[in-house]
């Protein structure tokens, strides 16, 4: 019913996306593409050298092409052949078999990983599928035009051969970049229903790259997006981390409620950023994010999905002690909630769930800056972490910006300076704990007039 309704909406003809007109591809030379070689992994290049000097072809291929072709040097760098897996295998030192959906290779250069796919054929009718079409394990290989065809992007589908330095574009993909336009390969509604994540690739990429998402390819998604649903909550973590990490990341959670992705993703967004405060912290604490990425900084995911599900915590936090609990307990019990619900949509790893909570829980024990508690502080191990952590909290305006400073002060200073700041009074301390009730004076028994005189 979905299929033909799609169809009917976007006049799309029933085709498959292993077109024959895309079988030779246009041969683009170095002063055609304008590749820095430079900027390609030497690791790559003896991988792709290797194999070809064994009598297969090898390419640099998908995301680390279009990231050349736009002079970015490449996070990642994957490699196409016409090997087979074990062909692979025995040509390396370090080199593992892996993946049971479609088997990849990955061929280790100290902590270098690159992977390495054998070719893939057209999707083979008999293949195993879920009830939503949704391909569940496809080993098929082939040619290396079909390979493009499987694809998803036409900017993810081009070759380049670091040893002739050509680059191979079966489907426009160089065409698309120059126009800054994103097309999926195909029919889209075959494609997205194929594998839903690629819904969410569209978002990250058009985010990423401030491409325009074409017509074609956007229609279907308001549609199709609940087959997300059915794809695994690790791969759909995966994703929204890669989502995340991006460099752009508000951009890509724009994108996401602009096309209608983020409703059971992660149930914050549907409010958060309607909130002035989890609004303000929340992309406070995506700048950071994206500031560290540009800067090729390391990015911790409990960090960050800790500050997105900071204020549903908060909130559960603060019904927990309406209702009676203990100030500790009910933050424990706000984490409990908070983490069991997202864990339908989005399977964070347990020990980003126990770095979270660490994070969390630490949040109290700011507010504590007497006797022995700042001290014991400084051992935690997650400490800069929740220190960081803290100093969100005080930029959004959740907490009085003297907070922050106290905790910068005594963390970099020396014994002295540390100990001065343990023997002044608090400015915050009547602002969090209220005001100190006086003890009331004792009176003597009341004076009698003859005792008066």
């Amino acid at each position: 019913m979905i299929k033909k309704f799609i169809r009917k909406i976007l006049g799309v003809k029933k085709s498959g996306h292993l077109a024959s007109d895309h079988a030779t591809p246009v041969i683009l030379s170095a002063k055609d593409h304008g590749i820095n070689p430079q900027l390609v992994s030497a690791n790559a290049i003896r991988v792709t050298q290797t194999l070809q000097d064994n009598g297969f072809k090898a390419f640099i291929v998908g995301g680390a092409v279009r990231d050349l072709l736009t002079g970015v040097k490449p996070k990642d760098f994957d490699i196409a052949t016409n090997a087979t897996p074990e062909q692979v295998k025995r040509l390396f030192r370090r080199a593992f078999i892996i993946g049971r959906r479609f088997q990849i290779v990955h061929v280790m250069f100290g902590q270098d990983l690159l992977e390495v796919t054998t070719f893939r054929g057209p999707s083979d009718k008999a293949a195993l599928t879920d009830e939503h079409g949704r391909v569940l394990r496809d080993n098929t290989f082939g040619e290396q035009h079909e390979d493009a065809a499987r694809r998803d992007f036409s900017i993810n589908a081009m070759y380049y051969d670091p040893a002739s330095q050509t680059v191979l574009d079966y489907h426009g993909g160089i065409k698309d970049i120059r126009k800054k336009t994103l097309r999926i390969i195909g029919v889209p509604e075959e494609r997205y229903r194929e594998d839903p994540v690629r819904m969410l690739r569209v978002v990250r990429f058009a985010a990423k790259l401030q491409f325009q998402i074409d017509d074609a390819t956007r229609a279907p998604i308001a549609v199709m997006a609940p087959l997300i649903n059915n794809v695994p909550a690790a791969r759909v973590f995966d994703e929204m981390l890669k989502l995340l990490t991006s460099g752009h990341a508000m951009a890509c959670l724009q994108q996401l409620r602009k096309e209608g992705l983020h409703h059971g993703l992660m149930p914050l967004l549907d409010v958060v950023l309607e909130q002035p405060m989890g609004e303000k912290f929340v992309t406070l604490a995506l700048a950071n994010t994206d500031a560290r990425v540009q800067q090729g900084k390391p990015v911790s995911p409990s960090f960050l999905f800790a500050s997105l599900l900071w204020h549903q915590v908060l909130e559960k936090w603060e019904a927990y002690k309406a209702a009676g609990e203990f100030p500790i307990p009910a933050l424990h019990l706000a984490a409990d909630d908070v983490l069991n619900r997202q864990t339908d949509a989005l399977a964070i790893q347990r020990k980003v769930a126990a770095d979270m909570r660490d994070i969390w829980a630490m949040q109290p024990r700011f507010e504590k800056r007497i006797g022995k508690t700042p001290y014991k502080m400084l051992e935690h191990q997650r400490l800069r972490a929740g220190y960081d952590f803290l100093l969100l909290r005080c930029a959004s305006g959740e907490l009085d910006e003297e907070t922050g400073t106290w905790w910068t002060e005594f963390i970099e200073g020396d014994a002295e300076t540390r100990e001065r700041l343990i023997n002044t009074k608090p400015r915050t301390a009547v602002a969090a704990g209220g005001a100190k009730k006086r003890k009331p004076r004792r009176r003597g028994p009341k004076k009698t007039a003859a005792a008066q005189e």
